[in-house]
């Protein structure tokens, strides 16, 4: 909540800056000197710049209004902690209908075999392969406007394979989340291995 007062704060002073600017530019533009050559008396130009002055407030005002401020880093965070929980609960009950609806549409998977479109197939396969468990984090997630974000973080799946032996793969994932019926959906997602440690 602080988060997003902060965020409103500063929204509102960037317009209060942006107004003000731009009723002294036009006060620079229209100077006595102009209005002179031009046959206007100086008391009609400042009623013209009256008039321009509050027809930019009005403007920036408006527009305040009608575009919402992005939410802090912090919240988007944490709505992509609810996506990452929602995926990995989904995946531990080998659900790959769930997995595929918190998919955008049109969303992608993609990984060292290409991208997928067909999500639910593809986590069809990997269940197939004996992975049962999967481990989310979310290190990082940065805004792209109000209603796109980019977000990076770590997964641990574990199972077994047919012959019973334990299977594991530690990998990253970077995704590009949108908002789509008033609800934050994966647009893109790709998963890689991790790099193994440096060597001495």
């Amino acid at each position: 909540m602080l988060s997003l007062q902060r965020n409103i704060s500063h929204c509102e002073d960037g317009v209060a800056a942006l107004c003000q600017s731009m009723a002294q530019l036009q006060i620079d533009v229209l100077t006595s000197r102009a209005a002179q050559r031009a046959g206007i008396s100086d008391q009609h130009i400042m009623e013209g710049i009256k008039m321009r002055r509050r027809a930019y407030a009005l403007c920036f005002v408006l527009a305040a209004l009608t575009s919402p401020c992005v939410a802090g880093d912090a919240d988007l965070k944490q709505e992509v902690e609810k996506i990452g929980a929602a995926y990995a609960d989904n995946f531990n009950k080998q659900n790959a209908a769930g997995i595929a609806a918190l998919y955008a549409t049109g969303g992608m998977m993609i990984n060292a075999a290409g991208p997928h479109t067909n999500i639910a197939e593809t986590y069809a396969g990997v269940f197939k392969a004996g992975f049962s468990h999967n481990e989310i984090t979310v290190d990082q997630v940065s805004s792209l406007g109000p209603d796109t974000l980019v977000a990076v973080g770590e997964f641990h799946l574990t199972g077994k394979n047919a012959s019973g032996e334990p299977i594991e793969f530690k990998g990253r994932w970077a995704s590009t989340d949108v908002r789509e019926g008033g609800a934050w959906k994966i647009r893109a997602l790709a998963a890689f291995p991790k790099a193994p440690p440096p060597k001495d």
